[in-house]
């Protein structure tokens, strides 16, 4: 996350990123060092979405100290690997909180690991904002399905809208655009993909829609024999997936090598280039994503524009934008607090930090940015994709909750 502090005097002693005095300097002897963690998987299976989560937070970082943002601030990018592994990226939330000049997180991409970072977050007083985490637990509670709402966590953000909204737009994409009647519903077993897929089921049978028959799998399975007999036996009009791409890719391929000849259909787990990859034929497949593609956003021809400058070897993926947007709501954030105490970081910074996030409102790279009282985004946006000739193309585009009155 980005931090933001202000200008000092050469010679003088500067505040650290945790407001205590400090002499930590940027190396031209006149510049606080303030420290934004990440927190990905940039190694295995989902590093193609790792490595653009990590390469979009230093392209924000690069542009905050180039235009000088906060005068005084020379801003750090630590990321950190987590590997998808849930207990990984509590350790990497462990370790960020005890340097004391990092001031807030971004990330994690799994909401399993999302699961395991939070309570560390909270007792340091430690922002932690996702572009990418979907289940609404995170923000909402456990009970949030019986309309039991509460915030467990206030130091938790995301600008990626829930599974409660993504699964519902995919319910209802598949119900009223591919008029399909009956599906298979298959789910990883991992956090968000049964929270998908449950979303999913929801909204398609509330709309009269027929659930053709179920399964669970492995993330790590790569076999999909059984599954596969039992899917072509129920003959549905499309499968749907909760889970992510190095296992869907794989079953789609098997899927119609075996016969099933309807389309795949997932949510942003799915939405990978390295999915397409994986699966020779993954032509027809569909999947949905959080906001709108950035390609079509005027407000983004700026940050496609910085990245390709930049010279990242890898796509800035799905999460791209909205992992830019994450950074730079910690930035206005601190610059709040900032402002507030007289141009200094204050004592307590990184609880003001925290507070402040509440109040962040600013147009970003995926369109507005602002968050309920949950600390979820306001941006309801999802576009349905589809594999066209080798490559995602956009198919729909709306905010859920329009969508829903259609």
């Amino acid at each position: 996350m980005l931090i933001l502090t202000t200008a000092v005097t050469a010679g003088a002693l500067t505040l650290s990123a945790c407001g205590s005095r400090s002499d930590n300097k940027s190396g031209d002897g006149s510049k606080t060092t303030v420290v934004i963690g990440l927190d990905a998987p940039t190694t295995g299976e989902l590093s193609a979405l790792g490595l653009g989560i990590r390469n979009s937070a230093q392209l924000a970082i690069d542009n905050a100290n180039k235009a000088g943002e906060v005068k005084g601030v020379t801003f750090k990018l630590e990321a950190l690997d987590d590997k998808a592994l849930p207990n990984v990226g509590q350790q990497n939330t462990t370790k960020l909180a005890g340097d004391k000049d990092v001031l807030g997180i971004v990330g994690p991409l799994n909401s399993g690991v999302a699961q395991s970072m939070q309570q560390v977050s909270k007792q340091n007083n430690l922002t932690l904002i996702s572009p990418a985490n979907t289940t609404p637990d995170l923000t909402q509670g456990p009970d949030w399905r019986k309309n039991k709402r509460v915030r467990q966590f206030p130091t938790y953000f995301r600008t990626a809208t829930t599974d409660e909204v993504q699964g519902a737009f995919d319910g209802q994409y598949a119900w009223e655009k591919m008029k399909a009647k009956k599906v298979y519903i298959i789910d990883d077993q991992k956090t968000y993909g049964v929270g998908l897929a449950s979303s999913f089921k929801d909204q398609f049978t509330k709309l009269g829609g027929k659930v053709a028959g179920t399964e669970h799998v492995s993330p790590d399975d790569r076999d999909f024999k059984a599954v596969v007999s039992k899917v072509k036996s129920a003959k549905p009009d499309l499968v749907f997936y909760g889970g992510e791409y190095p296992a869907s890719g794989p079953l789609s391929q098997q899927l119609k090598d075996g016969g099933v000849t309807v389309p795949l259909m997932g949510g942003d787990g799915m939405y990978s280039g390295d999915y397409i990859k994986l699966n020779k034929k993954a032509q027809g497949d569909y999947a949905s994503s959080v906001g709108k593609p950035v390609e079509e956003l005027p407000s983004a021809k700026k940050f496609i524009a910085d990245y390709k400058a930049a010279g990242f070897k890898e796509a800035y993926e799905a999460y791209g934008g909205s992992t830019y947007d994450s950074t730079w709501a910690i930035i206005q954030a601190v610059k709040s607090v900032v402002a507030d105490n007289s141009g200094k970081l204050p004592d307590d910074a990184r609880k003001k930090v925290v507070d402040a996030m509440n109040k962040v409102t600013f147009d970003g790279v995926t369109g507005h940015i602002a968050f309920d009282k949950y600390g979820d985004t306001t941006n309801t946006m999802i576009t349905a994709y589809q594999v066209d000739k080798g490559a995602w193309a956009s198919r729909f585009s709306a905010e859920f909750k329009k969508f829903d009155k259609s």
